[in-house]
């Protein structure tokens, strides 16, 4: 019944199937642990929540969707006179520090690409299409008009690359992910379904009667996909070319690789996608500089 009310609030399924599956960790936590709901204290939920974070390495954004879906469940319980107390109105996470402007954690993006497949054969379809160009839009960082422009002829399978036809009419080629590599797979068996012949000059990317996708319809799925996730998050093209930047320099510290992967012909464009960690600046120089080393004084 609880869950009728949030689908009240505009919840997407996702999301309430994600609640769902929380609150019934917590119950089946209480049921090991012979607590009632009356008896639930705030230190049970803390205990919960470590013990979620020591089974499953859990981030501190899904830590506070347990808290939330708990909390909202334990809310009900208590407008329904079903418990006395609420023990999560004591309780606070600390919260994560917000992504940058712009920015998606990694996370989100997974949450985003691993969503799981509709029920309806057509939406399964669709999904196909879509999920393959969420994978290369983060797996190789195209740009929108880079996406739409892609021909059956510029995918190698066999080395997993792309060949890329740019702004100016520049070429470059740049490896594509195991994942993007599946989903591309996968899509292609339906192209034929909706009237695609598989033709090197074909386009990689149709709609439903064959034709080739608009950039404007690009970036309306992209949204539909990232709202059926339950990410609120106004999602298009550029901003996954924004996260594959900057997770691939977060992770690789390899400025010059993310330049020809992008296709900046300057490397102080690309430098736009790295967010600088002052703290760990600070302490990368504090170490490596030789007039920053701390040395005990001399005495004179």
């Amino acid at each position: 019944m609880w869950l009728k009310e949030r689908h009240i609030q505009n919840q997407s399924l996702h999301t309430l199937q994600a609640y769902a599956r929380d609150v019934q960790a917590f119950l089946n936590f209480c049921q090991q642990k012979n607590l009632t709901l009356n008896n639930v204290e705030a230190s049970d939920l803390r205990e919960y929540l470590a013990l979620k974070v020591e089974q499953q390495q859990l981030a501190s954004s899904s830590l506070q969707r347990h808290l939330s879906a708990i909390r909202q469940f334990m809310k009900w319980a208590e407008q329904g006179q079903y418990l006395g107390f609420n023990p999560t109105d004591d309780l606070q996470l600390k919260r994560q520090p917000r992504p940058l402007p712009g920015m998606l954690d990694i996370e989100t993006v997974q949450q985003i690409l691993d969503q799981p497949m509709p029920e309806k054969p057509l939406d399964q379809q669709l999904w196909l299409r879509d999920k393959s160009m969420l994978e290369l839009l983060y797996s190789s960082g195209l740009r929108l008009a880079e996406l739409q422009s892609l021909h059956i002829r510029d995918i190698d399978f066999k080395r997993q690359l792309l060949r890329i036809t740019g702004k100016g009419n520049k070429t470059r080629v740049i490896p594509f992910g195991r994942k993007a590599k599946e989903s591309l797979l996968k899509w292609l068996q339906i192209y034929r379904i909706w009237g695609g012949e598989l033709q090197p000059d074909s386009p990689v990317f149709i709609s439903q009667k064959g034709n080739a996708l608009s950039p404007r319809q690009i970036e309306n799925r992209v949204k539909v996909q990232a709202q059926r996730a339950g990410v609120n998050v106004d999602l298009h093209p550029h901003l996954l070319r924004h996260c594959f930047a900057s997770h691939m320099l977060s992770n690789s510290g390899d400025l010059r690789a993310v330049q020809e992967m992008l296709g900046h012909s300057n490397l102080t464009t690309t430098q736009i996608y790295t967010h600088i960690d002052f703290d760990r600046l600070a302490q990368v120089y504090d170490q490596a500089h030789p007039r920053a080393q701390k040395h005990p004084s001399s005495k004179s």
